[in-house]
């Protein structure tokens, strides 16, 4: 049963959290634009991108000395600011049961901050989400709380700080959900909602309230639309998968460079500054990029430097293993994309009423569900950051697409892959605890009569025992912590009387009937034979 007190603590925990990580993400900001005018302008000043430079030939040293400098703080700080910011966070919730070193907490935002500000093709976002969560998990470990209490105080600061970055609070409560949690229960998504109303909030207070990628109002699609866009989320999924792929081959690319990984960034960085040498708009966080792409109205040379020069600096870049992240990069290659499409359907279909600032809407966006797995994030972030309702009906439909042939073509993500690497089972699905559904009375076997709870070892210590009216899930875990596969059943609280047993082989029956109904196990013949016979069993007893 869910703790009525401890989700009130998780949620004050997790709203005040949300405060700070708002002025974090704002400082954040802040720190990228300065550190942009002292590295591109000679000022150290807040400057919102590089493009405008002088430097001429030199600017490709920039981002060589930035990451230099962070590959100098993984090696002597924490090798935990090398990464995207989310597969970090989800390796920590399912291996280190979200424990997060403290030093991460300054030590993410500064060397991304570094990363960034000297000319790597990353967004904010990233960065912040990994830092949020940090926050959020070192709070956690300070009042010494469960392991998966602490886990919704990591997801609650990483949703938060993308919230405030963006002013997407229910985008961040699906990214919760949809990469972090896998679950949705009171205790994880009133600390995580609160989390994000107020990292919104903090967004209107520090940042302003237009949307971050405001343009023009879209149509409503019409049929012949909304299939041409459906169409391009297929083809947009195809390269996702293979832009998923891409980003691992040049990590393993360089995991075979007889050097130091501490060097890998700077080797990275040198692309960075040759493709920004001669396509200065490649070069730090590139919003204003995703601002002009949803005009439509933007050069042929434009478009294709933004999908192929952006997304060859990126790559490379995160391959490496400098501090980044992926949603700016992959909403920007993606909405140069969907232009680049729009333009061939218009072309074939003139008369389907295709439009362009859609077709770049629904690239960014569907790019980003294909390589991530989050379909309902990626939706919603594109309606809550453009404002654009009329965007609904083609952004489902092409993000679906691209969702589905993600899907079948890639085992993991972009999010998931670097894990299942390491042999790790990252969730895919969001399921229920069949366990937690099904309370002990359902499952007990009576005894004959009520009688007293039999006295322990010297008097001291009874067996173990739980209450019919606890739920199954609870009973499991106790009879593993005791080392037991059976439990006494106790009436209530009020009434301790042992009304029966409960064994493990009763729990694994019901879990074994539920859970065939809904799948096939392939495994060997015999093996099979026994499930059949299983189940056979378990319904001839109902």
């Amino acid at each position: 049963m869910i703790n009525h007190r401890r989700v009130l603590f998780l949620s004050l925990q997790a709203l005040f959290n949300a405060i700070l990580i708002g002025f974090i993400a704002k400082g954040l900001v802040y720190l990228i634009e300065c550190i942009t005018g002292l590295a591109f302008y000679g000022k150290f000043t807040p400057m919102t991108g590089p493009s405008g430079h002088h430097l001429g030939g030199l600017v490709v040293l920039v981002p060589i000395l930035g990451g230099l400098i962070v590959g100098v703080m993984a090696r002597f700080g924490s090798t935990a600011i090398r990464g995207h910011g989310i597969p970090e966070a989800m390796e920590k919730i399912i291996l280190e049961d979200s424990k997060i070193p403290w030093p991460i907490t300054f030590l993410k935002p500064i060397s991304a901050a570094i990363s960034i500000g000297t000319g790597g093709p990353f967004g904010a976002e990233g960065p912040i989400i990994a830092t949020g969560g940090a926050f959020g998990s070192v709070t956690g470990q300070i009042a010494h709380i469960s392991a998966e209490e602490r886990k919704v105080l990591l997801a609650a600061g990483a949703c938060a700080g993308m919230s405030a970055i963006f002013g997407s609070p229910l985008a961040g409560v699906l990214l919760a959900i949809e990469l972090l949690l896998f679950e949705f229960s009171a205790r994880s998504i009133i600390p995580v909602g609160l989390a994000c109303a107020t990292g919104a909030a903090m967004h209107l207070l520090l940042f302003g309230s237009e949307p971050v990628f405001a343009m023009a109002a879209i149509p409503l699609p019409s049929p012949s639309a909304l299939a041409a866009y459906t169409g391009a989320g297929v083809v947009i999924g195809l390269i996702a998968t293979g832009i998923t792929w891409t980003v691992y081959a040049v990590e393993d690319a360089f995991e075979h460079l007889p050097i130091h990984w501490m060097w890998w960034p700077a080797i990275g960085a040198v692309v960075v500054g040759v493709v920004g040498y001669f396509a200065p708009y490649t070069m730090g966080v590139g919003y204003d990029n995703i601002r002009t792409l949803l005009t439509g109205n933007i050069p042929l040379t434009l478009i294709l430097g933004l999908c192929l020069l952006k997304y060859l600096s990126w790559v490379i870049s995160l391959g490496s293993g400098t501090s980044g992240g992926t949603l700016a990069p992959l909403f920007t290659i993606g909405g140069a994309l969907g232009l680049l499409l729009g333009l061939g359907m218009v072309r074939l279909f003139p008369s389907a009423g295709i439009n362009l600032e859609t077709c770049a809407l629904i690239g960014m966006a569907a790019l980003f569900a294909g390589a991530s797995r989050a379909l309902l994030t990626a939706i919603v972030f594109s309606l809550e950051t453009t404002g654009q309702m009329h965007g609904l009906l083609p952004l489902l439909g092409a993000c679906t697409a691209a969702y589905f042939v993600s899907f079948f073509f890639m085992k993991g993500s972009i999010m998931t892959e670097k894990i299942l690497r390491r042999g790790v089972a990252a969730p895919d699905a969001y399921e229920p605890d069949l366990l937690q559904g099904v309370l002990v009375r359902q499952l007990f076997t009576p005894s004959a009569a009520p009688q007293a709870l039999p006295v322990g070892i010297d008097g001291l210590i009874p067996p173990p025992s739980v209450y019919a009216t606890d739920n199954a899930a609870t009973a499991a875990r106790l009879m593993g912590s005791a080392g037991t596969d059976q439990l006494h059943v106790l009436e209530s609280e009020k009434d301790p009387r042992v009304i029966g047993v409960l064994t493990a082989s009763s729990l694994l029956h019901y879990y074994a009937a539920q859970k065939g109904r809904e799948e096939t196990y392939h495994s060997p013949l015999a093996t099979r034979k026994w499930l059949v016979r299983g189940r056979k069993m378990i319904h001839h007893r109902k």
